[in-house]
């Protein structure tokens, strides 16, 4: 019998600082050249295994644990970290925190100049890597000017190099656009097969991940293993959810039309064999949902008429911009990384300056109008957590922004205790932010943005890292403000979010908006999303592999009544 690669045994492990441990008996063996996906809600002990499997833990994670993990046969305990690199590559979702060289190139070359690698093999490999990855224009570059998504790519090349027998990715997705996000599930899998590397995947965004198919889903829930099987059998099941996770969006489309999924032989999208039968309940679905009204155009808010900016004289990162935006409305940003959605929202927020045009808020220029003059109206939730935090305690971070204007402490309190509630933060708002993950960070800082309640508010990548409960509640509580008359945008690569909560898509393609239109028409436009680095949602793709009559009005109804059914759920 073949024997495991990575085996858990009975294993329990509590963090030094925590009352009850976060891995619970947990029982699991991944044998070589599997490629496995960990799925589960934010906490429950997914990053935490990872950390197992590459030394974390113990050698640098203080904790307490029993039963044992055994990699290659041998006791994690007898593996030291410098060991453990031999066998183990990981990308972790922090990538600033993997970051070592002054350059890109540098960065990706790190671990072959400690081999002492050959300087003209070692520069073949980095345009290799950097080449697969898509990141080969910038290995001049410095890793703090890259976008988001392009540190995640150099991050990625730096960790391919090694050509390690296990390769663990915790998040891999989390900032990466659609369309890079596809390529980066095509770069695993290639590699997977090419090499026969164990790929282990921790990522809250599955219907991205399944874009390939994988050889096992292991669902964490609460620190223990739920599910254990394949990605067939798990997505005809009623675990995703039962546990409060995101089925892809195709699989809930044919539930609402009463299509019987377990009766299926496949349901994968491109395995599925969809008949006749399930093209007629489609219809008829699609048939009885009402179209929705207009909504009320409300007044314009903020314009912004001509603006130009570039960081150095080589690029032009905002390209004659003219947008307005209007009071109520929920609108996302979206475009391939490096696109300028970043930029564009740091123009708004005045922490840059354009080098040419006009800012109009109510009217009235506010060009000249300071960062803080701007704060008092706009409201920016950075990216990076890391960025934005100032304090060591949870319930001072939120505190902070109301203590600075003056607030009184029982309001205060009131006030942060109500969205720390919202996000998923209650429980552990006496908590030293040193101790969370990083998407709990995440939480905090759009937490201590929330709580100020500005009246135009811009999300970068609000529900990255998030389980799909933390994000449900973190837009809930958005629609909330939204439904006040606050402006909501959120620039973001979550195609779910653009589609299920907005009602206006601004398109971004080197440095232009180069559309301005409803969010089902531009996932519905494959010219479009080929330009903005998109893709194309599953439920186009079933309509159009059912033969419907009109595969983008069925998007359509299925969005609307979606909408009313979480409506009616909260």
């Amino acid at each position: 019998m073949k024997e495991p690669i990575i085996s858990f045994r009975d294993f329990t492990f509590k963090y030094l600082s925590q009352a009850e441990p976060t891995l619970k008996n947990i029982n699991l063996d991944i044998y070589e050249g599997e490629k496995v996906l960990v799925i589960g809600p934010s906490g429950s002990g997914k990053s935490t295994i990872i950390k197992c499997i590459n030394g974390l833990i113990p050698n640098k994670e203080e904790g307490t644990l029993t039963g044992e993990v055994l990699i290659k046969g041998k006791s994690l305990p007898g593996y030291s970290l410098f060991d453990l690199s031999f066998l183990t590559g990981t990308v972790l979702q922090d990538t600033d925190s993997q970051f070592i060289g002054l350059t890109v190139g540098e960065d990706i070359a790190f671990s072959l100049e400690n081999d002492n690698v050959a300087q003209q093999e070692m520069k073949d490999r980095v345009r290799h890597w950097a080449k697969e990855v898509n990141i080969d224009n910038f290995l001049s570059s410095r890793p703090q000017d890259l976008s988001g998504g392009q540190k995640q790519r150099a991050t990625m090349a730096g960790i391919l190099i090694d050509e390690s027998p296990v390769l663990l990715f915790d998040e891999p997705l989390a900032a990466l656009d659609p369309q890079s996000g596809q390529e980066a599930i095509e770069i695993i899998d290639a590699i997977h097969k090419k090499g026969g590397s164990t790929v282990i995947i921790v990522e809250h965004r599955l219907e991205d991940v399944l874009y390939r198919p994988v050889d096992r889903i292991v669902v964490f829930y609460d620190g223990e293993i739920i599910a254990n099987m394949a990605e067939e059998e798990l997505l005809k099941s009623d675990i995703l959810k039962k546990h409060g996770l995101r089925e892809p969006l195709y699989i809930t489309a044919m539930k609402y039309a009463g299509v019987d999924i377990k009766s299926m032989e496949r349901v994968r999208m491109d395995r599925a064999a969809l008949d006749g039968n399930i093209a007629g309940r489609l219809e008829k679905f699609a048939e009885s949902v009402e179209k929705k009204p207009e909504e009320n155009q409300y007044e314009a808010f903020l314009v912004l008429e001509n603006i130009n900016f570039s960081y150095n004289k080589e690029k032009i990162n905002l390209d004659n911009i003219s947008l307005s935006f209007r009071k109520g409305e929920m609108i996302s940003i979206v475009g391939e990384n490096g696109a300028g959605k970043t930029t564009l929202a740091k123009a708004i927020c005045k922490f840059i300056t354009p080098d040419s045009g006009r800012i109009l808020l109510e009217s009235n220029d506010i060009s000249s109008d300071s960062i803080k003059e701007r704060a008092d109206k706009v409201g920016f939730v950075m990216q990076n957590p890391n960025q934005m935090i100032s304090k060591k305690m949870i319930f001072d971070e939120v505190a902070l922004g109301l203590r600075l204007r003056g607030a009184d402490e029982d309001t205060i309190e009131q006030k942060v205790n109500r969205v720390l509630q919202v996000c998923g933060l209650y429980s552990f708002r006496k908590w030293p932010i040193a101790a969370l993950s990083y998407g709990q960070k995440k939480r905090v800082t759009i937490a201590s943005i929330l709580v100020l309640e500005p009246d135009f508010l811009i999300l970068d990548e609000p529900t990255a890292g998030q389980d799909y409960k933390n994000y449900s509640d973190i837009m809930a509580f958005l629609e909330e403000l939204n439904a006040m008359g606050k402006t909501i945008i959120m620039i973001t690569h979550d195609m779910h979010l653009m589609i299920e909560y907005t009602d206006r898509t601004i398109v971004m393609a080197n440095s232009k908006v180069i559309a301005d239109t409803d969010p089902i028409s531009v996932l519905t436009d494959r010219d479009l999303i080929k330009k903005a680095s998109l893709k194309e949602t599953s439920l186009f793709t079933l309509g159009e592999k059912m033969n419907l009559k009109n595969p983008v009005e069925f998007v359509r109804k299925f969005i609307s009544y979606d909408r009313r059914m979480r409506s009616d759920r909260q």
